[in-house]
């Protein structure tokens, strides 16, 4: 039969908030298995101990940001209101019924006044880590890498155009040592030191909304000003080691080997293998990868040849007599090693001036064929025979089930999609604490797994 319920939201009732949360709820286990109390003590020299009035308690203030993060609530306004009004938040901050939850004002002027300019975000996205690894379910024996691009608060059609300084590579130092040891090998004098000139620069679109976002073409994706989001994950849970946030106009490789070595500073790790797409492809990160002696596994860089010439791959290399032989089988003698780190090999014009494919070879008036060869090439084609291995093809392949979800579940669940603040300072920040939410996630659900296996064992 038809029954009138009787509002009963009015009445007084004696209940505790814990008891009004559900036992599986993801915060009950995120509470048990994840300590934040580190935070207290990594914040303590930011606060003063014995002048003005009493803050919010640190650890309070990163759970909220974490519960925003954990449940993709992208306002600060909206987080505080959602707290507001949700027991399970409210629970997991130790909040009573009756609690007032802090303003959202309180979360930005705190990061405005307090943590600008410190790395406190850092410490704490590499303290979650090292929870991890004490828990056994980081190893970092292998290691996966990418970058995925952050839309930036910019108008792409408020720009001005700038020259700005080409950044400096890193291993040109290496680069000018080897040459130096490949002349001298071969008999060739040295090279006349490189003078002290003006950087190059380069002319590129500016934000006049974010200066420090970068003007993104490439092809497949979107064309705008983004940041981009450099990030490595641990292949035995998928966990998150590393976050580096960079303009969206820096390649991906630039900053790769730096950020490597960080991770084996910070965490300790033994780094066995990496596997990486074609944009880390480069000659420099082959041959750091193989001095440090990691099985390198790097997708494949398609390039396309001059319309109506044979491509590179058609010149076969011969390292025993240092010759590279033609699609007509005539051969390519080493002719000099450039500053540039080319070794450079070119053909018999005799050769060449009645060959029937010269068409099809060169388009020189010298009516000769030049191959550039760079000193460090051999580690980039043992880097191209992992790949085609058996073991290099199962850890390329574990790549769309690592690193590619990780950015799939970030940006769909954790609001990475979108950059909520300008600056890469804020973007930084935001891309640390939407990993360590992640990685948080991820813990307390992997303890919990072990914790309910052990109980029926």
């Amino acid at each position: 039969m038809l029954e009138q319920q009787i509002p009963e939201a009015e009445q007084w009732e004696l209940a505790c908030v814990g008891e009004l949360v559900p036992s599986d709820h993801i915060l009950r286990k995120v509470a048990k298995h994840v300590d934040f109390s580190f935070i207290r003590e990594k914040t303590k020299d930011l606060y003063c101990l014995d002048n003005g009035r009493p803050g919010v308690d640190p650890v309070v203030l990163f759970k909220m940001l974490f519960i925003g993060y954990l449940f993709g609530i992208r306002s600060e306004r909206r987080l505080v209101e959602e707290i507001n009004v949700n027991l399970a938040y409210r629970w997991f901050l130790g909040f009573g019924l009756r609690t007032r939850v802090p303003n959202h004002s309180t979360l930005s002027q705190n990061r405005r006044r307090r943590f600008n300019g410190t790395t406190i975000y850092q410490e704490i996205f590499d303290e979650i880590v090292r929870q991890a690894i004490r828990a056994n379910v980081v190893d970092g024996h292998i290691i996966y890498s990418d970058s995925t691009h952050i839309k930036a608060k910019a108008n792409k059609h408020k720009v001005l155009i700038e020259n700005m300084p080409a950044s400096t590579k890193a291993y040109l130092g290496d680069l000018d040592k080897a040459v130096e040891e490949d002349r001298t090998r071969r008999g060739l004098k040295q090279l006349r030191p490189r003078k002290e000139v003006k950087p190059e620069t380069r002319a590129i679109k500016v934000s006049t909304t974010d200066p420090e976002s970068g003007y993104m073409m490439r092809e497949g994706k979107p064309e705008g000003f983004f940041y981009l989001d450099h990030r490595s994950v641990d292949d035995k849970h998928n966990f998150i080691t590393d976050v580096y946030v960079t303009a969206a106009n820096l390649t991906d490789a630039e900053p790769y080997l730096t950020r490597l070595d960080r991770q084996q500073k910070a965490f300790g790790f033994d780094i066995h293998a990496v596997a990486l797409d074609a944009g880390y492809l480069t000659t420099p990160i082959c041959k750091g990868l193989e001095e440090k002696g990691i099985f390198a596994v790097i997708g494949h860089r398609r390039f396309h040849p001059t319309k109506g010439l044979f491509p590179k791959w058609k010149f076969h290399y011969d390292a025993e007599t240092d010759t590279y032989a033609c699609p007509n089988g005539k051969t390519l003698t080493y002719r000099t090693t450039n500053r540039k780190g080319f070794r450079l090999y070119r053909s018999n014009r005799a050769d060449c001036r009645t060959c029937e494919l010269r068409g099809e070879c060169t388009r020189s008036k010298a009516m000769q064929k030049l191959i550039e060869r760079h000193v460090w090439e051999d580690a980039r084609d043992r880097v191209r025979e992992n790949r085609l291995s058996d073991y290099g093809k199962q850890l390329y392949a574990r790549r769309k089930e690592t690193i590619e979800r990780s950015f799939a579940d970030g940006k769909e669940l954790h609001g990475l999609r979108y950059a909520r603040m300008k600056g890469l300072s804020k973007v930084t920040e935001q891309c640390l604490l939407s990993a360590a939410a992640q990685n948080i996630k991820k813990l307390a659900l992997l303890l919990s797994r072990r914790e309910k296996c052990l109980q029926m064992a």
